[in-house]
């Protein structure tokens, strides 16, 4: 995937051992033909210095905020809005601190506050940093304002631990970026897609839930592949292990009600692709208190979840125009998934078979789609591939 010539990234370069990286990530961004404007922070200046980023980025580093200068040949807001991307690579434990809580006393956290532009971070820290509740919420607070994050990876420290914390390479990173920045240009520009991926749980008690065995995997895939052709992707997700695809807006849920409240706020919506395990039932009265074993059997009263396909499928006016539902079935595939397909008023169905070793909660699927012209079976792919195969036949779909 390459990025159009005329895209450019304002990368900023915060005070963390993981720098050295960023001359590597601007000579990949360069040699992909995209402009790089760098800003080095104080802290950042320690690991790195101005004249490599600037040799390797072609323009010159930016480094003060008031600068006579700089200011003379443009302003901190214009250059916060200049780029078509702004990343943050290491985005240190103080940086993140600073953005998340709109703080504005260098050139980066200006630029940052006064942009209207989007924002992918790789964070980088110490793995205890990166752990404690106070880092975990400043993290919630950027995703919540719509800034995506590319890592930390599991690993070694510089300071000899081991564990998440380390940034991601800059490959990773490279390919982020350009996932982020194929939006708007690919065959579903212009389209919204809401993807609904992982497990739902249903509280029993404070500890305890009701849930199944997804692992989100292929949910997460297709928002991904759709994300690649250029729609813009709403995920809904479940509780799940997965780091978000870059350029995806993500709505972290628990419950059916939640995700189905979630899908309806996410409309209006181009097509709709149902992948997530939704449980179908929860406790009538989850209790308030843990429930103890008090005797040797327990007797649970269950109610009915809503149905989110069936009620997307039916919803009026801002029904999406394809809505996809998936079977995840143990036996008599193409019957029972044909007979979702008319229960539920969805146009497509993808059924795949749970029972196969290495589906649930694997990196393959098998399975069969069904639709008004009939039903293709797709031979086991990775569930990447899957993934790739369907949205493209969305975008056929759309585009027809």
């Amino acid at each position: 995937m390459s990025a159009p010539k005329s895209r450019s990234v304002l990368l900023i370069v915060g005070g963390g051992i993981a720098a050295y990286k960023t001359p590597e990530l601007v000579r990949l961004l360069r040699k992909a033909g995209l402009g790089v404007r760098p800003i080095l922070t104080e802290g950042g200046a320690q690991f790195v210095t101005p004249l490599s980023l600037s040799v390797l980025a072609g323009t010159k580093t930016r480094q003060a905020l008031f600068s006579q200068e700089d200011e003379a040949e443009i302003d901190h807001i214009a250059l916060s809005r200049a780029a078509d991307l702004i990343v943050v690579a290491p985005a240190t434990a103080n940086l993140i601190a600073k953005a998340a809580n709109g703080h504005a006393d260098d050139l980066a956290t200006t630029v940052l506050l006064a942009t209207d532009k989007p924002v992918l971070m790789a964070p980088a820290m110490n793995v205890r940093m990166w752990s404690h509740a106070a880092v975990q919420r400043n993290v919630a607070l950027l995703r919540a304002d719509g800034i995506q994050m590319i890592g930390p990876d599991d690993g070694e420290m510089a300071c000899g631990e081991y564990g998440p914390g380390r940034m991601a390479e800059p490959l990773a990173i490279f390919e982020a970026i350009q996932a982020r920045l194929a939006q708007g240009d690919g065959p579903l520009a212009g389209r919204h897609v809401i993807v609904t991926a992982g497990p739902t749980q249903e509280p029993l008690d404070p500890v305890r839930y009701l849930a199944n065995r997804s692992s989100g995997k292929q949910g997460y895939a297709i928002a991904a592949a759709l994300a690649e052709l250029g729609a813009k992707v709403t995920l809904v997700s479940g509780p799940v292990s997965i780091e978000p695809p870059p350029g995806v807006t993500v709505n972290r849920v628990m419950t059916a009600q939640q995700m189905l409240d979630a899908c309806h706020a996410a409309l209006p919506a181009d097509a709709a692709v149902m992948a997530a395990a939704v449980c179908d039932w929860r406790p009538h009265a989850p209790a308030n208190q843990k429930l103890k074993k008090a005797n040797a059997s327990l007797t649970l009263s269950l109610i009915e979840n809503p149905d989110i396909l069936a009620q997307l499928a039916a919803y009026g006016p801002e029904r999406p125009g394809l809505v996809v539902g998936f079977a995840a079935e143990t036996n008599d595939l193409a019957a029972h998934a044909a007979a979702k397909l008319a229960s539920k008023g969805c146009d497509w169905i993808v059924a795949n078979d749970v029972s196969e070793p290495g589906v649930m909660g694997g990196d393959e699927n098998s399975i069969c789609l069904i639709d008004a012209n009939g039903i293709e079976n797709w031979p086991r792919l990775s569930k990447i591939e899957v993934a790739r195969r369907l949205a493209q036949k969305i975008e056929r779909s759309l585009n027809a």
